[in-house]
Formats: structure tokens, sequence, C-alpha cells
């Protein structure tokens, strides 16, 4: 089980970047795909989850009304749509997935197996 992330980069502050978290392996029966992220002298944050089958989702309120996480099983692929960025969400992303009927909590990430490498966004002011 792998996971890919890119799309990160430098914005500007009220700008937008999408995130691709791409999967290979059997993360697809993971229960939960979620987004996290991790600034420089902080713990890593849960910022979005998705379930399976992609009807439902839960976000960090932080990022709510902002953010955007989405799932296309086709394309065995999660995305982080991030919207009216602030410098604020400087950080390092990260793409996760629980284990296969996982039925814990989302929101904690000692309850995720696999992890992608990270994928670095900026926010400038």
């Amino acid at each position: 089980v792998q996971l890919q992330a890119c799309g990160g980069g430098l914005v500007q502050a009220g700008g937008s970047l999408r995130l691709s978290c791409a999967a290979s392996g059997r993360t697809f029966s993971s229960t939960y795909m979620s987004w996290f992220r991790q600034a420089p002298g902080k713990e890593r944050e849960f910022i979005a989850a998705i379930v399976w089958s992609g009807v439902l989702t839960y976000y960090g309120a932080s990022v709510k009304g902002r953010f955007t996480i989405s799932r296309d099983n086709a394309k065995d692929t999660v995305y982080l749509q991030m919207n009216s960025l602030k410098p604020e969400d400087t950080a390092v992303y990260y793409c996760a997935a629980t284990r296969p009927y996982y039925s814990g909590s989302y929101n904690l990430m000692t309850n995720y197996a696999y992890w992608g490498q990270g994928t670095q966004v900026t926010v400038s002011n």
C-alpha cells in the first residue's frame, strides 16, 4: 500500500491549490482517506477525511468552509481543494489511509496505517 501526494507549491494569500493523493494497493477498501498537515514546530493536525463511498466528509475547524475533500475511486485518487488560502495554512500536507474495515475515529493520526510522503504548501502574504 503506497500513497503519493502532489500538488503543493507557493501561492499568495487568497489563492487556491488542489492537492492529489494517488493510492496503489488495496487502500480503497480503507474506511477513511484523509489529509493532515504539519507546520514547523507544531503537531500534525487533522484537516479532512472522506469515507470509502465518498458520501461522508469531515473537516477540521480551521479549514471548514474553505477546503473540500473528494475522491475518484476509478482513479484511486483523493483530492483536497484548498480555497481562500491563508499564511497560517503553510505546512507540509500528508495524505493518509486507515486499514480496511477500520471502525474508529477519523481525526487521530495514530489511527492511520498508511501515509504519503508529504507535499509542501506555502502561502505568502
